[in-house]
């Protein structure tokens, strides 16, 4: 596994549980408004921590932690990933996924093992803006709505979630995504926040009035739609 970063604990990463956060290097999307650059575009100028070191530090945590959160960059990407995560379920550790779906082969794969505890999926916008905000060109949309309707379709607990970036996400955009992934469990939506590390500075978050517009509108099609991260 390409560690290059290790969080002990957090409250926060996992919802309703202590977790400690795994972070893997690099990832298939450039998505311009990402704030893990240097994970994306230089995981190899990141230091690397090693699978043994991590392990070894959950397994003395085994008492403090309820689970473990596997984050990227793009874990899906790692070939070792699905042997990693039974050795941290064989500590009695939950395990929660961020992905951004594009690996809907591996993520059935680690479903069907029963690996997972939890999934956080990226829909990153409407069909019609994805490959744009992704930041790629060779991109196949069926791969993001495969993996969506993997995780609609199962019993395993998920969310889905989007960055909202003014200049990128429209309330009409939002609209779109809230008829695609209509029935689904869970939608966060967190606002664009600068920072050193993000790819393409420069964007802004909405309103808190326009992110509470969006929400409303999207309540005829997500049981449970959420604003996460906001500043009051």
């Amino acid at each position: 596994m390409q560690i290059h970063g290790f969080a002990k604990m957090t409250l926060l990463d996992y919802p309703e549980h202590v977790a400690a956060t795994i972070f893997t290097g690099a990832c298939n999307f450039r998505c311009p408004f990402c704030h893990n650059g240097d994970l994306v575009l230089n995981p190899g100028e990141v230091p690397a921590i090693s699978e043994e070191e991590v392990l070894a530090t959950l397994q003395k945590r085994q008492k403090i932690l309820d689970g473990v959160c596997i984050t990227g960059g793009e874990p899906t990407l790692q070939s070792d990933l699905p042997d990693f995560i039974r050795k941290i379920k064989q500590l009695g550790l939950l395990v929660k996924l961020d992905t951004n779906g594009y690996r809907p082969d591996i993520l059935e794969k680690l479903l069907k093992e029963g690996l997972l505890d939890y999934v956080a999926m990226d829909i990153k916008n409407s069909r019609e803006k994805y490959a744009m905000t992704a930041g790629v060109s060779d991109f196949e949309l069926k791969r993001i709505e495969a993996s969506v309707e993997l995780l609609k379709n199962g019993d395993l607990p998920y969310e889905f979630r989007t960055t909202a970036v003014a200049e990128l996400h429209s309330k009409e955009d939002f609209i779109a995504i809230g008829e695609w992934i209509c029935g689904a469990k869970a939608y966060y939506i967190q606002p664009y926040r600068e920072s050193e590390q993000v790819i393409s500075p420069g964007f802004h978050a909405h309103a808190l009035s326009e992110l509470e517009e969006i929400k409303a509108a999207l309540t005829p099609f997500v049981k449970k739609v959420e604003l996460r991260g906001v500043e009051e």
